[in-house]
Formats: structure tokens, C-alpha cells, sequence
């Protein structure tokens, strides 16, 4: 399985996973809430941008290349949702829509690439520990929870080593080289993620 945690010794790393998740999905929840305006799309890169400065991801660009790659991956996701809401909505609804989407997803993202796995499954289950009573199981919970929130970055790191392997070998980049080895990939992570759960009693 590919793994997400990004080390680092920034002040997200060192917090601890429940206060983190509930600090992020507060933001996301703002974020979301944000009315449909212009200022909105300012306020949602900006809050985005400080995100993943703050973080102390190691990378080239102190997190900014992790946040371009995530809202890269999501490009054809937010080309859809702007094309259909531009025909109904108007300009300015649409973009201000597309941004709060992707500045959601971008924050999502931050909670796993900042938080080992292991780490964010066990303040899931100790938040959810309460509600075994009412026949809630804490552990597939939280599980699907961790694997939800990991789905942007892996699908960017994905897209991103298919990138890598395709300049390699001297093909041009378009769509039509680039959809079929990355489902590829996908398909075959999607497999690989199916036989972890299964191998620890995930049915």
C-alpha cells in the first residue's frame, strides 16, 4: 500500500491526531460555509496555502508542491463541476463553488499526509468508543474514515509516478496516454488496498 505520512517536525505533526482532525474538519466546515462570492475563492486560497505552510511538509516548495499536486489531481473533477454549474449558476457561483471544493479536499488531504495512519485510527476509535452501545462498530468506522481522507493524495501520488514513468520513456503527454495507465494503477492500488483490508478481517 502506498503510504501517505509526510514526515516532518512542524507544529500539525506534533499535535496530537483528535485535536488535529477536529482543528481541520473546523476549517473545512468554514471553508464550506463560505458564501458563493468572489472574496470567497481569495480567502479559500489563502486559508489553503497558510494550511500548508504551516504543516512543515518536506518538499521543494515547504508544502506548496504537495498542495498544487493534490488540486492537480482533482482537475477534471473541478473542470466538471465548474462546467455545470457555469450553465446554471452564473460565473461567479461556479468558481467560488469549485474553490470551496477543492480547498475542502486540499485540508482533507493535510489531515493524513500530517498524521500516521496508525495514529488517526486510534483517536477515531477512542471518539466513536462511546457509541458501541447503539451497535456502532468504532474499528470499520474509522477505517473508512482514514481511507476516505487518503483517497486525494494517494490518487495524486499515483498520478504523479504515472507522469514520471511516461516522461521516462519519452511519451508525450495528453489524455489519452495518461487515462489508461492510470486507471491502471488505480485498479491495481484499489486491489492491493482490498487485500490489506481482507488480510486483517475487513469484510
Amino acid at each position: 500500500m502506498l503510504t501517505l505520512y509526510n514526515p516532518g517536525d512542524g507544529w500539525l505533526h506534533r499535535m496530537p491526531a483528535g485535536r488535529k482532525a477536529l482543528l481541520l474538519i473546523a476549517v473545512m466546515l468554514g471553508v464550506l460555509l463560505l458564501p458563493p462570492r468572489w472574496w470567497a475563492v481569495g480567502v479559500i486560497a489563502g486559508v489553503s496555502t497558510g494550511a500548508y505552510l504551516a504543516a512543515g511538509l518536506r518538499d521543494r516548495a515547504h508544502g506548496l508542491h504537495e498542495l498544487g499536486r493534490q488540486v492537480w489531481s482533482l482537475r477534471w473533477v473541478l473542470m466538471i463541476t465548474l462546467a455545470g454549474q457555469l450553465v446554471f449558476l452564473g460565473p461567479e457561483a461556479a468558481v467560488s463553488n469549485s474553490a470551496r471544493v477543492a480547498g475542502a479536499l486540499a485540508l482533507a488531504g493535510l489531515l493524513v499526509l500530517t498524521t500516521r495512519i496508525t495514529d488517526l485510527l486510534d483517536a477515531c476509535e477512542r471518539a466513536l468508543s462511546p457509541l458501541r452501545w447503539a451497535g456502532v462498530d468504532a474499528e470499520r468506522v474509522s477505517l473508512l474514515l482514514a481511507v476516505t481522507l487518503g483517497t486525494v493524495p494517494v490518487m495524486s501520488r499515483l498520478a504523479g509516478m504515472v507522469r514520471d514513468a511516461q516522461r521516462a520513456r519519452g511519451v508525450r503527454a495528453s489524455a489519452r496516454t495518461f487515462i489508461v495507465p492510470f486507471l491502471v494503477v488505480a485498479l491495481k492500488h484499489a486491489d492491493e488496498l482490498g487485500d490489506a483490508l481482507a488480510a486483517r478481517g475487513v469484510r
